[in-house]
């Protein structure tokens, strides 16, 4: 048998912190780490299989042979197998094979831990040590700026694998070229943020991420870690901030994967009624587990702290919290209390955000919730969830409900637009036109829009008018910005050639220019989940489909008017707080933008008229299926 020498990086310290779930930084003691050891170059290795009879390293260094190198299990019943394997280094190919103390099963599994995995459909994992010197030191001193609750919040949602393929060469883009086409067209578009789908490993192309079998390796698709990471400081060099889809929500039952691990349910909840989710055939977490608690809250750190994020988008949380979520009666078993709710999951979010926030002040983390369960977005000393913010599922429902509405009908419904308001500030809401919204027969956002083509383009425009304008932070899915026609299809580019026609072209122009407003008119984000940052003007105009709201700043206010119908209104009067003149700041109906040309060019002056509940009045025009923004003149 070859050498393993006893080695190991855990103190009583770790082991003590690992069994009671509150080790949150695993990632420097599992997994394999290349190391000299008494002046030998090799690697240490060190995986959790409590329930193993011998765990092996098998790779290509030992002809895959499960009796050369046989780990050592710790004498502290922590369950941690572990030991020095000499000669072996980065860029070696292993696994771990593991003989079950139950029944003999055997498995062979990837490391939950590998930094670099092999490119599907290969399951190995690979040693990797990379020395990756960031260049984003003047970005990581000011982020608190840019991601703080009150700066502008614009998130280009992107598939990395279907942003922009080869098409020549049928290939992804690696990370080297994303970091050039990527970063330079979310810079020109005026997007804050980017938010990547899942970019941890995962073997199955379709599920787009979101079943991870390497929680801690960026995916091989594109390329290397430190590749990846040249990625991440491009986009910070040029002040774009960088989200992660994170889901510690479920996980595959791929061979090599973390389900049945060692013989038994070690990663997943042991019984059906919590370790199961039958919408996507996958196993769950087992929250009640403290080792378990640890890898997951040690994964969203490791993504923060050696990946230089700004944020988590943390994927189903619905599903986490309650008990009965997609279960009849019977396929669920109530709490300690009696209620539907996962104590548990509750807890580990609390721990979770709490941590995040302690060890990176200066980043956020997103619930995608789409429940009403109360406090996602409140502090857990205020018994809240304790997440930066939430994304406001209900706006876009009933928003793209009501916009899929024939405007002639639009009068019946004013309600669905205005509904949002009621709970608007009861949480710090994202609003999410998101992957999600064109998918699954759903069509593309444009392809929603009633009307001729005009009218369709301009419903477009007016949609993400109104939602840059509505409090709360902005994400939008890729392709959405230009009007993509087709629905999304993962397997390929986006519609990039439609910009050859000028409605497209148009659009893109002005998603570009909305976001540099959105970006340069404080009130529309100082205060975006305050309500002392929101005044109605009117909701009631059912009959025009118009509403009218101001925004408040710390200095500054902005008016908003939507008009939802093709009419124009000229001499619209609209009730004001001062005195003064109006001027015009932002029209979506710019014959630049593809439309009429139709607004106010000259300064209106308001008159000592009450009308809205306000002191004064102004008489404007409101352009047809548009929204229209004014501030006062100096």
């Amino acid at each position: 048998m070859a050498e393993v020498i006893s080695h190991s990086f855990f103190t009583d310290f770790d082991i003590n912190l690992f069994k009671a779930g509150k080790h949150f930084r695993l990632y420097k003691k599992f997994g394999s780490h290349p190391i000299k050891l008494n002046g030998i170059q090799g690697t240490y290795f060190a995986i959790w299989a409590p329930s193993a009879k011998s765990v092996s390293v098998i790779g290509d260094f030992n002809f895959w042979n499960d009796e050369e190198h046989q780990l050592n299990v710790r004498w502290d019943s922590s369950g941690i197998w572990e030991g020095f394997i000499p000669h072996v280094g980065k860029g070696n190919v292993y696994k771990y094979k593991i003989e079950s103390t139950n029944n003999s099963i055997v498995t062979e599994k990837a490391d939950p831990y590998a930094r670099r995995c092999e490119h599907p459909p290969k399951t190995a994992s690979i040693v990797w040590d990379d020395t990756y010197k960031w260049k984003d030191s003047k970005w990581m001193k000011k982020r608190k700026k840019h991601n703080a609750l009150d700066a502008p919040y614009s998130v280009y949602e992107v598939h990395l694998g279907s942003w922009k393929r080869k098409v020549e060469e049928d290939r992804f883009m690696s990370y080297f070229e994303l970091a050039d086409e990527l970063v330079n067209y979310v810079k020109e578009m005026n997007f804050t943020h980017v938010e990547l789908m899942p970019i941890m490993e995962f073997p199955y192309d379709p599920s787009w991420g979101y079943q991870i079998t390497g929680y801690f390796a960026p995916t091989s698709r594109f390329g290397y870690p430190e590749e990846f990471k040249y990625l991440v400081d491009k986009l910070h060099q040029n002040d774009i901030g960088i989200i992660l889809d994170w889901v510690p929500s479920h996980f595959p039952e791929d061979a090599h994967g973390l389900g049945n691990f060692d013989g038994t349910h070690l990663y997943e909840h042991p019984d059906k009624r919590k370790g199961y989710h039958q919408d996507w055939k996958s196993l769950i977490f087992n929250y009640e587990r403290n080792e378990v608690r640890s890898f997951l809250i040690s994964n969203a750190i490791f993504w923060l702290e050696q990946y230089h994020a700004d944020g988590l988008r943390v994927d189903a949380v619905a599903s986490m919290l309650f008990l009965d979520y997609s279960r009849e009666d019977g396929e669920w078993e109530p709490n300690e209390f009696g209620g539907r709710e996962n104590l548990d999951v509750i807890s580990l979010l609390q721990e979770l955000n709490s941590e995040v926030y302690q060890s990176f002040p200066d980043v956020q983390t997103i619930a995608e919730e789409s429940t009403a369960f109360p406090n996602v977005s409140r502090p857990t000393y205020q018994s809240g969830l304790g997440f930066g913010m939430k994304w406001m599922m209900g706006w876009m429902h009933d928003t793209l409900n009501y916009f899929k509405k024939d405007p002639i009908h639009r009068k019946y419904h004013q309600n669905d637009i205005s509904f949002s308001l009621t709970y608007a500030f009861t949480e710090n809401f994202m609003l999410p036109l998101s992957h999600d919204e064109v998918v699954y027969g759903k069509g593309s956002i444009l392809d929603r829009m009633p009307g001729d083509e005009w009218q369709r383009f301009a419903n477009l425009r007016l949609l993400y008018g109104y939602m840059f304008t509505h409090p709360g932070a902005n994400l939008l899915f890729m392709g959405s910005e230009f009007g993509q026609y087709s629905e999304w299809n993962f397997q390929q580019s986006l519609d990039w050639d439609l910009l050859e026609h000028d409605s497209h072209k148009n659009t893109l122009h002005y998603f570009k220019s909305l976001n540099s407003f959105y970006r340069s008119t404080p009130a529309l984000f100082e205060k975006a989940f305050e309500q002392d940052g929101f005044e109605w003007v009117a909701y009631d105009d059912a009959e025009n489909s118009v509403i009218s709201y101001i925004r408040k700043g710390i200095k500054s206010d902005v008016i908003v008017v939507c008009n939802f119908t093709p009419n124009l209104h000229e001499k619209y009067k609209i009730g004001v707080p001062l005195k003064g003149k109006l001027k015009e700041l932002f029209n979506s109906d710019e014959k630049a933008f593809g439309g009429s040309g139709q607004g106010n060019s000259k300064l209106i002056t308001t008159i000592k008229t009450p009308w809205n509940n306000q002191k004064f009045s102004a008489e404007i025009t409101i352009p047809p299926l548009a929204v229209v923004v004014f501030q006062y003149a100096k």
